[in-house]
């Protein structure tokens, strides 16, 4: 069966979105070509952080990984992991009962059968129709004070009602104008806004499990969007 490349694989719990709290096995793939100036997984595409060796896990390897935790769901995230056909992976994964999520900017077209899809796009490769047709919820991240009406204007019609999570972007966490939209947005009550943040961080749960290697974060980049 299939191959791909896997940067990493660990035990954790979901630290973001309708999910946060439930136990989840991690599958992080290799491969990324939207390039956000403050990513915090470069070692997946970085060419100063992208580890000496890249390995290929077949589908079965991934499995029986995941099902040896018992987790609650399995997330596959990236990186961009809808550069992959994920097909039987996720055909595999749900054979043994797993439920599957993804985790994807939404610009390439998703190949395989998921529980759960979310959809965090960004302006660097913009997200595809047939993406943002089947997300179950959308992550904006906020690094501007512009962004949450950047993603109105462009998407905001399309939301219909899914939950639209606004996170601080992650240097940006504790900048009181980006705070301020956010917590602004949310008590407008319109689009479903809700406050996000990425809880696993504070918890520092990835770091229990020795597979899970360093967090890479980018320098913060300054953008303003109009």
């Amino acid at each position: 069966m299939k191959k791909l490349p896997v940067f990493e694989t660990f035990y954790s719990w979901q630290g973001e979105g309708c999910h946060t709290g439930k136990s989840a096995f991690f599958i992080r793939l290799f491969g990324c070509p939207v390039h956000c100036p403050w990513c915090d997984s470069a070692g997946t595409w970085h060419p100063d952080h992208i580890p000496e060796i890249i390995e290929k896990r077949s589908v079965e390897t991934l499995v029986a990984e995941a099902i040896k935790e018992n987790p609650e769901i399995v997330v596959i995230t990236g990186g961009e992991p809808a550069i992959h056909d994920l097909t039987q992976l996720t055909a595999a994964l749900r054979q043994v009962g797993q439920s599957v999520h993804l985790e994807t900017s939404g610009a390439f077209p998703i190949r395989g059968t998921f529980d759960w899809i979310t959809v965090s796009p960004k302006v660097w490769k913009e997200p595809i129709e047939s993406c943002i047709t089947q997300a179950d919820e959308f992550k904006l991240i906020v690094d501007s004070t512009d962004a949450v009406r950047l993603w109105e204007s462009k998407i905001g019609q399309q939301f219909n009602d899914r939950p639209v999570w606004l996170h601080p972007e992650w240097s940006l966490r504790g900048e009181a104008d980006i705070l301020q939209i956010i917590n602004t947005s949310v008590k407008k009550q319109t689009n479903r806004y809700r406050a996000g943040y990425q809880l696993h961080k504070l918890y520092q749960v990835d770091q229990e499990d020795k597979r899970s290697k360093p967090t890479i974060e980018l320098a913060p980049v300054s953008r303003e969007y109009f």
